[in-house]
């Protein structure tokens, strides 16, 4: 568990990068969410429904908004509220639900500047010291490309997970085993086993993947498929440590994911109201980025401590300011 209190710390220690990934997210969502008011500001012009919707949430309003929209508006129902939203997600992910192409284009383009952020933000959590500006993108400049090549292995693992094993386990494998079942309760519990199985090859390839990154990065390899060898190598080895480390991570992110489950708002009426649950969900934004970065942290700290990579990790030393003073002193 050492590993997971470092990263931990390793995180909280360089705060800019926490704001950098909120700002990125701020920077995909709100054009987005523009062009959404627009939407809802035209279908709702000076009718009573306006009136409505500025106090509390009309549903019969909504659901006729969501079958006359096209594009981003068919998202805006009452599963983007509160909590919800995250059941939504999940339930998309989960069911290979589809979605608005625009939704598709913000989701690729926000992949691409996670790919181009995580080197430079793994090199910084496994030094463990302020790389500044220009040595966190010198990082992500150098492993962008590296880590897009990382991407379209992924790309292809988790098609295959979501195109092949999928459809076999939801779409043969569950009908046959809930043929001649009776009972609803026994079907959801087959359909609840089936998800642990799927997630758990999610989990798995997350796990490869995350210390692929981790280990291309430490030892500055440029064969990502190297990469993916030495990653699942290093699992192997050290098995218990490193599935007990991505089990505590996941832990984590439960506990935050659970957090908003208990405070998210229902239903917001009225401008305060509104603006707090907005300022909930955003803090349940800066929680969740905040966990994937422990995850990288963490397990580039397991990763060091097992490998001994203790020069790349080692802080600066203390140095006396540059001044005339310091200069004449060393003389």
């Amino acid at each position: 568990m050492s590993a997971f209190y470092d990263g931990i710390g390793r995180v909280n220690r360089a705060p800019a990068l926490l704001a950098g990934a909120w700002a990125v997210t701020l920077l995909v969502s709100v054009p987005l969410a523009v062009g959404l008011r627009g939407m809802l500001a035209q279908h709702l012009g000076q009718s009573l429904a306006a009136d409505s919707a500025a106090t509390g949430v009309n549903y019969d309003w909504m659901q006729e908004f969501s079958e006359q929209a096209s594009g981003i508006g068919v998202t805006f129902k009452p599963t983007i509220i509160g909590f919800a939203a995250v059941l939504d997600n999940l339930s998309a992910f989960m069911d290979l639900a589809s979605r608005p192409a625009v939704i598709i284009g913000a989701a690729a383009i926000y992949v691409l500047l996670w790919i181009f952020l995580a080197g430079g933000m793994i090199d910084r959590f496994a030094r463990d010291r302020s790389t500044r500006a220009h040595g966190f993108f010198a990082a992500s400049g150098v492993f962008f490309f590296r880590f897009l090549r990382l991407g379209a292995v992924q790309a292809a693992v988790y098609g295959l997970l979501f195109g092949a094993i999928h459809p076999l386990l939801f779409d043969r494998l569950y009908p046959r085993v809930i043929h001649e079942v009776s009972v609803e309760r026994t079907a959801f519990f087959v359909r609840l086993a089936l998800y642990l199985v799927f997630g758990l090859m999610i989990a798995t390839a997350a796990m490869i993947f995350d210390y692929a990154k981790v280990r291309a990065v430490v030892e500055d390899r440029r064969s990502m498929l190297g990469a993916i060898n030495a990653a699942i190598g290093f699992i192997r080895r050290n098995s218990p440590a490193a599935v007990g480390l991505f089990a505590a991570d996941f832990l984590l992110f439960a506990a935050v994911v659970a957090g908003y489950a208990l405070i998210a708002p229902g239903v917001a009426g009225g401008v305060v109201r509104t603006w707090i649950a907005f300022a909930i969900g955003q803090a349940y934004i800066v929680a969740r980025l905040w966990v994937k970065l422990v995850f990288w942290a963490s397990e580039a700290s397991l990763f060091q401590a097992r490998l001994a990579h203790a020069g790349y990790t080692a802080r600066a030393e203390p140095a006396w300011p540059d001044s005339p003073a310091a200069d004449a002193i060393r003389g």
